[in-house]
């Protein structure tokens, strides 16, 4: 049977994967706790039985997760605004100080990829990001997901065509240029510069804030570069003198935090393509931003 040191050596790569799979720090704990209570639910006699722990823990959890996908549309169905992702921190620390929960961060965790992996479906997200991420073989994915290989192939291959689609693949901009791009729009940003920031921002660049209905965020994406610049120069001129910003890796590329009174009251992610931002997200919503400000 396998000892405790071998079963917990697993919970690094459960995390890694419920989080690439839900989108969200708190959910991926939650997910990861139930896949260990349902180990230790079982006997002694099944747990001997068990060929290879890790399998069945990635098994269980990437279950959990499936379910958890279905469940969440229902739920945001119901959330006030636009949904984003629960942004990572510099280090991909977790609501806990444990190292086992830092997620590894590389182009599978950055907001775009997110993004575009929750407008896929359930069985899609969970096929995709199992097979093409973390290299499972359809064989092991299809008894996860419930389905034959050759469909788990097809689910896959519709996934990544929802990725070529959406240009959250690697577009080749270095990260010094992307980390110069976000300095750039901070600067703008707090000159109220709208020609600076209508010169960074692509033509048919959008802007999309999650306030969850806690605090208030654009009820729908803001459409176009020009549009974008007001509304941030907008937001600029309301800001209290207690609010600052200050450059912060999110999601393992360059982007922006907001921070008043000591807290991290908003995270901002971007996305980049020949050399103008493309994409902003910027979470307010308090519950998403524990771990920042922890």
């Amino acid at each position: 049977m396998a000892d405790l040191s071998e079963i917990m050596s697993e919970r690094r790569q459960l995390i890694n994967v419920a989080y690439r799979l839900l989108g969200s720090l708190a959910d991926a704990e939650d997910a990861v706790q139930e896949t260990y209570t349902r180990w230790y639910a079982l006997s002694r006699a099944q747990q001997e039985a068990v060929e290879s722990p890790g399998a069945w823990l990635t098994t269980v959890a990437s279950r959990i997760c499936l379910d958890q996908l279905r469940s969440a549309r229902v739920r945001r169905e119901r959330y006030v605004g636009e949904w984003i992702p629960e942004p990572l921190p510099e280090d991909g620390r977790m609501s806990s100080a444990d190292p086992a929960d830092r997620i590894t961060l590389d182009e599978s965790v950055s907001m775009a990829f997110l993004v575009v992996l929750d407008s896929m479906t359930p069985a899609e997200r969970v096929a995709f990001v199992l097979h093409d991420v973390f290299r499972y073989p359809f064989g092991e994915v299809a008894e996860i997901v419930g389905r034959t290989p050759a469909a788990c192939r097809q689910l896959a291959s519709s996934a990544r065509k929802r990725v070529a689609g959406s240009r959250a693949e690697i577009n080749g901009t270095p990260d010094t240029r992307r980390a110069g791009l976000v300095r750039d729009f901070k600067q703008a940003w707090q000159a109220q510069d709208i020609a600076a920031l209508v010169g960074l921002l692509d033509p048919d660049a959008t802007a999309t804030g999650d306030g969850g209905g806690i605090v208030n965020a654009a009820a729908q994406p803001i459409v176009g570069g020009a549009e974008v610049a007001r509304y941030m120069v907008g937001l600029a001129a309301r800001a209290t003198t207690e609010f600052t910003l200050v450059e912060s890796t999110v999601n393992g590329q360059p982007g922006l935090m907001g921070v008043q009174d000591g807290r991290t009251v908003m995270v901002m992610a971007f996305d980049v393509a020949d050399d103008r931002i493309t994409r902003i997200w910027a979470v307010l919503n308090p519950e998403k931003l524990r771990p920042w400000t922890a």
